[in-house]
């Protein structure tokens, strides 16, 4: 066989045939996916749904479905911005097939993915989440039973040292020069600002003072890791059962806990009826972050049993100026809450709800957002949280619930087979041990001698004084 030579400069063909188009074979996983969609019918039932947001004449858009499997590779490929998620759809066949776009079509920009975006509304998005939902529900993966219910922070895509004064519009440097001056500091440089800056006292950062002039809905808080950055906060409402994410909702990073689980009871609420689910859940599960007794009480009135641990203080409650559903409702939850059935869905939640934010922030590559403003961010993190349960739904099915997964079983097996080896090979210097121990002592162990004989060992292990 000649030596193929690979060429600097080559005149392309002016036209190829269809049949001579390499195609991909597609991933496995992809494949599934789509079989999976396409048993639910998704892409007719959302081209019919999103069709009043377009008008009859004009270009034709990109497809419906499209737009949304191209954010579901976002959290399959661990993709967090939409250049990055454009550029790998279309640099990959396999994905190209997963997207259902011909040989001759490029696949979409990241430029008509924001256009899209910006079209289509958020209760659309909302609409297409409970889909999901639904599509669980006809797989048997929503029990209805038991919800959970807790929070994260997702970093924004705005800096804190463009924070401006709310009252003022000042930035940090204007308003720490000004501070300098009022304390004696003349025509300081900007070395002088950051050491006065530095060694003053009473420094504090506020969300009521200052504000991101590109991000006005992001807010100052503490990230998980410690930081102050401008950040939002995501809450996640998972059936405890199946791991199923029920609700994903984005608020501002300094809204209590207390005050968001209403809303993701009723969001709850709202997905399953969407998804033409009759269950409703009767028990909702959330740290002491989420303990209020006014939140208590409202859970309380709608059939809801809380499991939510209050905070420890050394002042006593006093009820006299509040209604009495609220104290009843404390002290029902104070008591399921030191029952054996508490701790319990405790650990679960601790377990089950820190996994969801796991698989869809740290490799789902969503503790990032690359949006602004709390409708786009929210759009975006609910179909990210839809690949997620998707996610749920093949491993449920297939028992793999990423395309990287496949690559778990190989390295599997290889660690198995390298276990058997590891330990046939104790065995074996176990047996050599003894043996050697028995010729020093002057006592003929032929019973080794023939057991290594049978399994072709008797020349590799000898028996000698020495264990040589």
């Amino acid at each position: 066989m000649a030596l193929g030579k690979r060429q600097d400069e080559k005149q392309q063909e002016m036209f190829v045939a269809a049949t001579q188009m390499q195609r991909s074979p597609g991933h496995p996983f992809y494949k599934r996916v789509n079989e999976l969609l396409k048993e639910a019918d998704f892409d007719a039932w959302v081209e019919g749904l999103c069709e009043p947001h377009y008008t009859k004449r004009g270009r034709p858009s990109i497809p419906p479905g499209v737009y949304f499997r191209m954010l579901l590779v976002g959290y399959f490929e661990g993709i967090d911005s939409q250049r990055g998620i454009a550029w790998r759809c279309a640099d990959s066949r396999s994905l190209q097939e997963f997207l259902g776009l011909p040989l001759t079509a490029t696949s979409p920009e990241h430029s008509s993915l924001t256009r899209v975006r910006q079209r289509l509304p958020l209760e659309l998005h909302q609409e297409v989440f409970a889909f999901v939902v639904k599509v669980a529900k006809t797989k048997g993966m929503v029990k209805g039973k038991t919800l959970a219910v807790d929070s994260t922070s997702l970093e924004a895509n705005a800096a804190m040292k463009a924070i401006v004064r709310r009252d003022t519009s000042e930035n940090w440097k204007e308003f720490v020069r000004g501070l300098a001056e009022e304390a004696g500091v003349e025509d300081p440089t900007d070395d002088d600002l950051r050491r006065f800056d530095r060694k003053r006292r009473g420094k504090k950062v506020s969300n009521e003072e200052w504000k991101s002039p590109t991000d006005p809905d992001a807010r100052i808080a503490k990230m998980k890791d410690g930081r102050t950055r401008l950040a939002y906060k995501a809450q996640h409402a998972i059936d405890i059962d199946t791991e199923i994410v029920m609700a994903a909702t984005i608020h501002h990073a300094n809204e209590p806990d207390s005050a968001a689980m209403k809303e993701a009871i009723t969001e709850t609420a709202g997905v399953l009826f969407a998804a033409g689910v009759d269950e409703t859940f009767r028990e909702v599960v959330a740290d002491k972050g989420y303990h209020k007794a006014a939140t208590l009480a409202w859970t309380s009135d709608r059939g809801i049993r809380s499991y939510v641990p209050e905070k420890r203080s050394s002042q006593r409650r006093k009820w006299t100026d509040k209604p009495f559903g609220w104290q009843r409702a404390y002290v029902l939850n104070r008591r399921r809450t030191n029952g054996s059935r508490s701790a319990e869905l405790q650990r679960l939640r601790s377990e089950r709800v820190e996994r969801s934010f796991a698989h869809t922030c740290r490799t789902g590559r969503a503790r990032r957002t690359w949006l602004r403003g709390l409708i786009d961010v929210s759009k975006r993190y609910l179909i990210h949280v839809a690949a997620h349960n998707i996610g749920r739904i093949m491993r449920s099915l297939f028992g793999i619930g990423t395309p990287r997964g496949l690559q778990g079983p190989s390295k599997a097996l290889q660690h198995l087979a390298a276990g058997f080896v590891t330990a046939w090979a104790a065995i074996c210097a176990t047996i050599s041990v003894i043996a050697s121990r028995g010729r020093r002592a002057g006592r003929k162990h032929s019973w080794a001698r023939d057991l290594l004989a049978n399994h072709g060992l008797a020349g590799r292990i000898t028996l000698s004084s020495t264990a040589c």
